[in-house]
């Protein structure tokens, strides 16, 4: 593999190589291709998706992706996939503590637990405290996968190139990348969104004007690098929820150079500009989306990824934390560090909560008096956090109902609510 390198931008068509004269001029497919490599399409979307909405990369690679035995089925472990029918939505609040430190080695496949999910989109956690071995790689046939770290960076060594992502960080990696993850240190934790999907892109703008937000420059996608290994290597894949194994003689990670808009990324969230109110009121949170997945329903998403990121909070006049609400959405909340406004306690650094659809909620009884009564000169909010939106309801997985880390109790945040009222 070459040095660690980025270009910057969202959606580009780049032109990367790792060896000199590897990347055909003018041409995708000639014959032959350059330096003994095979030529190869790898398409994200249907090949008559509108252009502006098109994604694909060719790659030339050492071997062709299709030289590989048959795949066999091996135990799905804690993954699940859609159709999740394990349990019922319910709309039931829920919330988790962060989940304990496997007790036995495990790897980012080995590691991962799904927890809830639909048929547009998925959340699974991943808690790994080794490597995947250089004899083992992932790929997801079903989805892209959001990852956003909570714990301990990774470094993710893709068929395009090698992304490093830490805590503070996203990675995406596109359906049908194959991918290796290394450890940076003991642990590695975090959250993952499965999108099954439309891909995930920028939201529009509208009245905010041409800046704010995301902002494309800042989106990182590796140059080339490629591993020429001749040993067996297991190709692990998640197929139609269920994971699926084939034996290789080769690293398949030994694309040598590529061109296209088709890739994995990596963006940090620090550069995030933070659109917020400087007069009343507490801003709708869709006013801090990352990323979103549209659907067929203009302004309704099937996925949606929303940050509560570090920024100053100077309403006047205003109930500054989250009002009480009910939406016709759907919200997975994760914490990456600090204490989030509306919940103060509870609600931890590597927990996570479920509202499905208008399931009532908002800021405790601590956060509400609190607020309630707060000085309202302007203070800087210090935490992280995040949503997963959905338009669908998220149903969740056995395991995430009878883990020890789902909070029982959670209702309780909202009982101590007294009448207030006073003709």
């Amino acid at each position: 593999m070459s040095e660690l390198r980025y270009q910057t931008g969202f959606g580009n068509e780049f032109a990367t190589e790792a060896a000199a004269g590897a990347l055909p001029q003018g041409q995708n497919s000639p014959q032959p291709a350059p330096l003994g490599l095979y030529a190869e399409q790898l398409s994200g979307t249907p090949f008559t998706a509108p252009r502006a909405a098109n994604r694909r990369s060719w790659l030339y690679r050492i071997r062709p992706s299709a030289a590989h035995p048959a795949f066999k089925r091996i135990d799905d472990g804690l993954i699940r996939g859609a159709p999740f029918a394990e349990a019922e939505a319910s709309p039931n609040r829920l919330r988790w503590d962060k989940l304990p430190r496997p007790s036995e080695p495990a790897d980012f496949v080995a590691g991962i637990v799904t927890i809830c999910g639909n048929a547009a989109m998925a959340v699974h956690l991943y808690r790994a405290n080794r490597s995947m071995m250089p004899d083992r790689v992932f790929v997801d046939a079903d989805g892209e996968l959001l990852l956003v770290p909570q714990e301990g960076g990774i470094r993710l060594v893709t068929e395009l190139g090698i992304l490093e992502a830490a805590p503070g960080q996203i990675a995406v990696i596109p359906r049908g990348v194959r991918f290796r993850v290394e450890l940076s240190g003991p642990i590695a934790y975090g959250y993952v969104c499965e999108n099954y999907g439309a891909l995930l892109r920028l939201p529009e703008l509208g009245p905010i004007g041409a800046n704010g937000l995301a902002n494309p420059r800042d989106f990182e996608t590796p140059v080339a690098a490629f591993e020429d290994r001749d040993a067996k290597t297991q190709l692990v894949q998640k197929f139609a929820g269920h994971l699926w194994t084939a034996e290789i003689d080769h690293s398949p990670l030994d694309v040598v150079a590529w061109h296209g808009n088709y890739a994995p990324y990596r963006y940090d969230l620090a550069r995030f500009n933070a659109i917020n109110t400087v007069s009343f009121d507490h801003i709708d949170p869709s006013i801090f989306t990352v990323l979103t997945a549209p659907s067929e329903i203009a302004g309704t998403a099937n996925v949606d990824f929303v940050i509560f990121p570090p920024r100053w909070s100077v309403a006047e006049h205003s109930f500054r934390p989250p009002w009480f609400h009910r939406n016709v959405m759907n919200e997975y909340m994760g914490l990456i560090h600090g204490a989030y406004e509306a919940k103060p306690s509870g609600f931890v650094p590597g927990g996570a909560s479920l509202h499905n659809c208008m399931s009532a909620h908002g800021p405790d009884v601590e956060s509400f008096d609190h607020a309630s009564a707060a000085k309202l000169d302007p203070q800087y909010l210090q935490s992280l956090a995040f949503m997963f939106e959905t338009r669908l309801l998220l149903v969740p997985t056995r395991f995430a109902l009878d883990t020890p880390a789902l909070q029982r109790d959670y209702d309780a945040a909202w009982a101590g609510f007294e009448k207030r009222f006073k003709r």
